[in-house]
């Protein structure tokens, strides 16, 4: 069965919850798994893409966007809705609502995002999971760390 992770920041700004989702691609990258993000539109998509090279100057994310050639050659990779993952091991979901093809994931990463609809989407997908019988871990964190 599918993990799934929420991570909360307790009254992020837009930018600690973006370096958040670059902290969590990160760690997922250095345990040697293949991630996809799931954005909710090109617009966010090419946002994080954008973050993802400059968002620390110590550490590299080989990533590309899923509707580019580099795509298969990376094993990081961002999309939005309407476009199918190509791997199958951690889904760090981005979007509002939960995708269809989430379940093919070994796990699934969520947050809450920055704003009020966000968090009220997140507390959605959160009932989403559980009514399901999905086994939830909920991690606090601290906005201020891995600035």
């Amino acid at each position: 069965m599918t993990r799934v992770d929420f991570y909360v920041l307790e009254n992020p700004d837009e930018r600690q919850h973006r370096h958040l989702i670059c902290r969590l691609t990160e760690k997922a990258w250095r345990e040697g798994r293949l991630v996809h993000i799931r954005c909710d539109s090109t617009q966010s998509a090419e946002a994080l893409d954008d973050l993802l090279w400059t968002y620390k100057d110590t550490s590299f994310l080989p990533h590309a966007r899923q509707d580019t050639a580099d795509a298969t050659e990376v094993p990081v990779t961002l999309g939005h809705d309407g476009q199918m993952p190509t791997t199958s091991d951690v889904l760090i979901n981005l979007g509002l609502e939960v995708p269809e093809y989430f379940s093919r994931f070994e796990r699934v990463m969520e947050t809450t995002g920055s704003d009020p609809d966000a968090r009220n989407a997140a507390r959605e997908r959160y009932r989403f999971y559980q009514e399901r019988g999905y086994a939830l871990n909920t991690h606090k964190l601290d906005p201020h760390d891995g600035r």
